[in-house]
């Protein structure tokens, strides 16, 4: 029986081909490889060299990083310390016998750089300290040992101010963001500053809430169908939160800019998850998985095309302020509650199924959700520290929040949204939220908004 081949007597793997294996070599690997065989490289990556007469030792790869010869190397052997860098740039003028020293900090006088160095010579003193004690007599202060710099970060020489997680708290508002300093990937440094920006930007990408009295062939009612089948496949996919927010806005402001056909809405929410998926997931789901879910409706090519159209039409703008990422940052003021973080989610995807929410901007949403959540589980008051991460107060956070509570008081009319919260996975918060509404949405709506749909105004707002 023959003996198994060792593990290192193996080439070099392709990873995208197992079974074959790569015996490639370039030329930097050969010439680090000093053990193996001289002809590893191929004759076609050689280049030509000029003839030379007598045997020449061969440069190695990294050893030799100087542009000299022997001879000029043997002149310069009086310097204790050669400049591997720029030993290629030197000029004639300083390879001259005699020990050419490089000037450094130490021994910048032009006098002393030129002549040989005395090993018994003492150091100069360092000219940048501007308390150091040299030939005038001046007084020498100990050097001082590197102090950590809070608010401010260096970065190639520039000092540029950064304000600490700390600025414009109340008097009642904890700092919880201070505990998050020594761990890099919370930023805490640049929290305040990345979610006013996020306030700022979810104004932008905010559709028109209006935008049906100009599609002449739809009615809200489609588009709630719509999303709630998007829910449908958005959990047969196993998808981010992310990715569902995303593709409705996708949505909402592609039909605020363009006149849809009834029977071209499906394509456009195909399309719209397709989208979010590439920009939210890791591995997204192929484009003919997605027409296999339209029940090969509409061909691969057909979601291609409208791809590049909806992108084009949206100018290629997918900086969406996702609810999720608003969700978490107040769910930090509220200890990460898993419970109530949950229902929480239940009652933003409300938002998408429901067009009268279009009119509110998502961090507004995401307040109002955790505000009913911790109502639902008598989480306590809403203290000052939940609305200075959250953003909005008791007042600024009722209309929407009567809007959630109107919708969990109506019968089920999205059935796949209902099933996927209604599992144990989710804690059945959708069965938990409307028995709550059904038991308590006297003492909070009134019989305007039990009526249909209607517009939220500005001044409502």
């Amino acid at each position: 029986m023959p003996m198994a081949r060792s593990l290192r007597s193996r080439g070099t793997m392709n990873e995208n081909d197992e079974n074959g294996p790569s015996t490639r070599v370039t030329r930097a690997k050969s010439a680090l490889n000093t053990d193996g065989p001289a002809d590893a490289v191929k004759k076609p990556l050689q280049t030509k060299r000029a003839p030379t007469t007598g045997s020449q030792r061969p440069r190695a790869a990294l050893g030799d990083v100087s542009n000299v010869n022997k001879a000029d190397a043997a002149e310069i052997k009086g310097a204790k310390k050669a400049v591997a860098g720029k030993a290629g740039l030197t000029s004639k003028a300083t390879r001259q016998a005699g020990g050419v020293q490089k000037l450094s900090h130490t021994n910048s006088s032009r006098t002393t750089a030129l002549g040989p160095r005395d090993p018994n010579a003492k150091k100069p003193p360092n000219k940048r300290s501007s308390n150091s004690k040299g030939d005038n007599g001046e007084q020498q202060e100990p050097p001082r040992k590197k102090e950590k710099v809070e608010p401010e970060v260096l970065t190639k020489g520039k000092i540029i101010e950064v304000a600490g997680p700390d600025v414009g708290l109340g008097p009642d508002v904890q700092d919880l963001d201070t505990e998050d300093l020594d761990d890099p990937l919370m930023a805490a440094e640049y929290v305040v500053e990345i979610f006013d920006y996020l306030h700022e930007l979810e104004m932008v990408t905010l559709p028109n809430p209006q935008y049906i009295e100009h599609q002449p062939d739809l009615e809200w009612k489609m588009r709630g169908i719509l999303v709630d089948w998007l829910i449908e496949v958005h959990t047969r996919f196993r998808l981010l939160p992310e990715t569902l927010f995303l593709a409705v806005n996708i949505i909402d402001r592609f039909l605020s800019a363009e006149v849809v056909a009834l029977d071209r809405l499906q394509l456009v929410g195909v399309t719209a998850m397709f989208i979010a998926s590439k920009y939210e997931e890791v591995l997204s789901p192929h484009v003919a998985n997605f027409s296999h879910v339209a029940d090969e409706t509409f061909s691969d090519k057909e979601i291609l095309d409208a791809e590049r159209h909806v992108l084009a039409t949206l100018e290629y703008n997918m900086s969406f302020p996702n609810p999720m990422n608003f969700l978490r940052r107040i769910s930090k003021a509220d200890n990460y509650d898993i419970q109530t973080r949950t229902l929480g989610k239940y009652l933003m995807e409300i938002s998408l199924l429901d067009h009268r929410f279009m009119s509110y901007p998502q961090s507004h949403i995401a307040a109002a959700a955790m505000y009913l959540a911790r109502l639902i589980l008598e989480r306590g008051p809403w203290d000052a520290t939940l609305a200075h991460y959250a953003g909005y107060t008791e007042k600024e956070i009722d209309p929407v929040f009567r809007l959630m509570i109107d919708y969990l008081h109506r019968p089920v009319s999205h059935e796949a949204f209902f099933k996927k919260y209604a599992s144990k996975k989710f804690l059945k918060a959708s069965i938990l939220t409307r028995q709550w509404a059904k038991k308590y949405h006297h003492m909070y709506i009134d019989s305007s908004l039990s009526e249909p749909y209607t517009y939220i105004k500005d001044s409502e707002q």
